[in-house]
């Protein structure tokens, strides 16, 4: 079996933001050289999350909007009195979660017909970390 490891880093212009990153995600698959196994892809920080699911623009919406709902900003968390401002930040990566799998076959994202991978940034504005790893033969 062998691995492969790649890097992505982002300063997202906007303190939220939704980047798809499915084609990087296949780039590094290529380089790799892997057709059978799996890809890891999981972001580096606990304010940032990754998931899978459909890229359109309404979603999105009613995605923010639903974390919004179960995660509000401005709220006083208890995360707050230790300085930092992002509380609900830390909770949107608990309910999106921070990593996804996919399996890899015959050298490609082996993905549903409209499945994306997502980064879903929650506290911006500052650089992140993601990495990909591809493991298999």
């Amino acid at each position: 079996m062998k691995s492969y490891t790649e890097y992505m880093y982002f300063n997202t212009k906007n303190h939220r933001e939704i980047i798809n990153i499915t084609g990087s995600v296949d780039n590094a698959l290529e380089k790799s050289g892997i057709k059978e196994g799996l890809a890891l892809v999981s972001a580096m920080h606990i304010t940032a999350g990754v998931y899978i699911n459909d890229d359109e623009a309404g979603l999105f919406k009613d995605i923010e909007a639903w974390l919004n709902k179960l995660a509000p900003e401005g709220v006083n968390y208890n995360h707050h009195k230790t300085g930092e401002t992002n509380g609900d930040a830390h909770l949107k990566n608990l309910i999106i979660g921070h990593q996804v799998t996919v399996p890899v076959t015959e050298g490609k994202l082996d993905l549903g017909p409209w499945q994306q991978i997502f980064y879903a940034e929650f506290d911006g504005q500052r650089e992140k970390k993601l990495i990909i790893k591809i493991i298999g033969e």
